[in-house]
């Protein structure tokens, strides 16, 4: 067996390169965000709105209802919030319920529920704690159950998902202290010996690692002469020699969580559980987080629902000049913000996960946006309902108990939604990741014209296939049904959503004559205009959402079930929507990106540091990050299974 290969040191270029074999490359099915992209509005892809099956429903419900009751009495926040801990004897009920198995198949002994209703399932235990909901999700939507769902072999299905569904919590293990959103640099290895692999190296921030009794590991496997190698998934047992989780992380939200550093040196996986082939870790990751990103609006949508609540209670107790705050326009306005947000959220996400049920889209751009869109508002209105509450949304739950008022801990969600904005790909990342799908079409046609290594016979083919598929594009993104006044009327009862999905229609050919330009402008330098890319791809998040409320609006007004209601919460979003959408389009050309650049050039450059003057850094000694040789650990063990 050979040593450990050193940590690999890659090129941007090698780096892009990595990412992209990574993605999938075909579509083979449609997407309706990849089409609002493009300037299409397929609204037949998403209306009428997909619906479960009744069974599915009856079994969710059925599930819903008992969980409720456990939430309700067996799950105290508030000592998890102070103790920094969830309870054992909780998590023993949660497996009790069968709750770590809502998405296994009932053949392993799971739950077998539905994308849509394990989803209703996170956000109602995320409301009661969200650390129990993050437990719930990370063993779930990315650890071992949802990779060996979608790429373990019979055996391994057999051998752990029964375990996964009832009594083992998993973890994912991919990021590295020097290792954030650029796997190509991953340094924990897996280098093959007979019948097994040994892996040595550090992962950093694995959430339920501590607890853990099952791992997924991503590592490298080196090239050889006879393999290609490169990164690999494992199924490794957490009890295993010279596995050791050497530190549990503590942070300004979630403070339930169990998150740590897990160090691995000479640890023996036998072959066996390797998940897919060598150097398809990297893809069954991506695959996983298509619909694993889901769980992260469920949280949101949870958060949105209890603002919602305690802003509505607290503004009708509390006066001011003779008048409930609810009253007062500058109150009001953010009332009506978190009220049309939470209806949009849930609409998205509802839609999102249906469409994953069904499998008869490719919803890895809608589960990105709908990540992205999310997290970013989910962390607004919770902001909004601290500043409602003024003093006391600043102050800690256990201090408004401990003067006699009601305990809203209104500082801990915003504390908690914060790292939805990082978890599973920051919003940074996922502007990039999006922006990729979103120019697939145009990469596919033409990626050859703006690629330098390519030689002049592949540029002048690519230039001919470019002319052919933009000479039939082009013309269609002139005109549209969306400038037709009676288009979608089945969208108007009473309050007109109409012409809201006009605006989409509309808006969908401006975003993509947008895109087009850019293209045509900057050609092989579109990749580093990362401001641009992100306003084109929350333009494309904002379109999604305004066609998701309208769907749902008409949904639930032929159903009878709130429809007046849904309908004016669906026009309030659109309208506020396409407020926040105008100015993004006006931010496309119309912005410092330039002026930032210089900027960020002269603070690196030294500058400006005579404007740090004046201050103390309060901040500790030590390097910026943790030294991972590969290695024995000099750590105690805090790894905590829990029996």
């Amino acid at each position: 067996m050979s040593a450990p290969p050193s940590k690999p040191t890659v090129t941007e270029r090698e780096a892009r390169q990595v990412a992209e074999a990574a993605r999938e490359q075909d579509w083979r099915k449609p997407s309706f965000a990849k089409e609002l992209f493009l300037g299409r509005f397929r609204l037949d892809l998403i209306h009428p709105h997909p619906l479960p099956p009744d069974e599915d429903v009856r079994r969710g419900e059925e599930f819903l209802d008992k969980l409720r009751v456990f939430c309700e009495t067996g799950i105290d926040a508030a000592r998890i919030e102070r103790e920094a801990r969830i309870p054992d004897e909780v998590i023993a009920g949660l497996k009790e319920l069968g709750a770590l198995g809502m998405k296994i198949d009932t053949k392993y002994g799971g739950l077998g529920l539905t994308q849509v209703y394990y989803n209703k399932a996170l956000a109602l235990a995320g409301s009661a704690c969200p650390a129990v909901g993050v437990l719930l999700s990370a063993h779930q939507s990315i650890g071992v159950p949802q990779p060996l769902k979608l790429f373990g072999t019979d055996e391994q299905k057999a051998e752990f998902l029964p375990r996964c569904a009832r009594t083992d919590i998993s973890a994912f293990l991919l990021t590295e202290p020097d290792v954030g959103s650029d796997p190509a640099r991953l340094a924990t290895s897996a280098v093959r010996d007979g019948d097994a692999y040994v892996l040595d190296g550090v992962k950093l921030w694995t959430t339920n690692g501590v607890i853990a009794d099952l791992l997924v590991v991503m590592a490298r496997v080196p090239k050889t002469e006879d393999n290609k190698g490169g990164i690999t998934a494992f199924v490794v047992e957490a009890d295993s020699p010279g596995i050791t989780v050497e530190n549990r992380n503590a942070f300004m939200g979630l403070r339930g969580i169990e998150n740590g550093v897990t160090r691995f040196h000479q640890v023996r996986v036998p072959a066996a559980n390797r998940i897919g082939p060598e150097g398809a870790g990297l893809k069954i990751a991506l695959t996983t987080l298509n619909t694993g990103r889901l769980s992260l609006p469920a949280s949101c949508v949870a958060a949105g629902k209890w603002s919602l609540k305690i802003a509505r209670e607290w503004s009708a107790a509390r006066e001011q000049w003779g008048r409930p705050i609810a009253e007062h326009e500058a109150v009001g306005k953010k009332i009506s913000f978190i009220a049309a947000t939470t209806f949009a959220l849930e609409a998205v996400l509802d839609l999102s996960s249906q469409m994953a049920d069904e499998d008869r889209n490719d919803i890895r751009i809608e589960g990105a946006l709908a990540k992205l869109f999310a997290s970013e508002m989910g962390w607004l209105m919770a902001d909004e309902l601290v500043q409602i509450r003024g003093g006391r949304g600043f102050e800690t739950a256990e201090s408004l108990a401990a003067r006699g008022e009601k305990a809203v801990p209104a500082e801990q969600v915003l504390r908690d939604l914060r790292i939805n904005r990082i978890f599973e790909g920051s919003t940074e990342i996922m502007h990039l990741l999006i922006a990729r799908e979103a120019v697939d079409a145009h990469l596919t046609v033409a990626g050859d014209l703006i690629d330098p290594d390519k030689s002049l016979s592949d540029k002048a083919k690519a230039g001919a296939n470019a002319g052919v598929f933009y000479a039939k594009w082009l013309p269609k993104l002139v005109a549209g049904s969306g400038q037709l006044p009676r288009t979608y009327g089945e969208f108007r009862h009473g309050i007109d959503l109409s012409k809201h999905l006009r605006y989409v229609e509309r808006g969908a050919r401006k975003l993509a004559r947008s895109t087009f330009y850019a293209m045509s402008r900057w050609q092989g330098r579109m990749e580093t205009k990362q401001g641009f890319l992100g306003r084109i791809v929350d333009i494309g998040a904002e379109l999604f959402a305004m066609s998701a409320v309208c769907v749902r609006a008409e949904l639930l007004r032929t159903q009878g079930e709130h429809g007046r209601e849904a309908y004016q919460l669906a026009d309030a979003f659109c309208r506020q929507s396409r407020i926040r959408i105008e100015e993004l389009f006006g931010r496309l050309w119309t912005n410092t990106d330039d002026l930032d650049r210089k900027v960020v050039k002269g603070v690196m450059g030294g500058a400006y540091t005579w404007l740090e003057e004046g201050i103390v850094d309060p901040s500790g000694d030590g390097p910026w990050i943790a030294d991972t040789t590969p290695g024995p650990s000099k750590a105690d063990n805090v790894h905590r299974p829990v029996n």
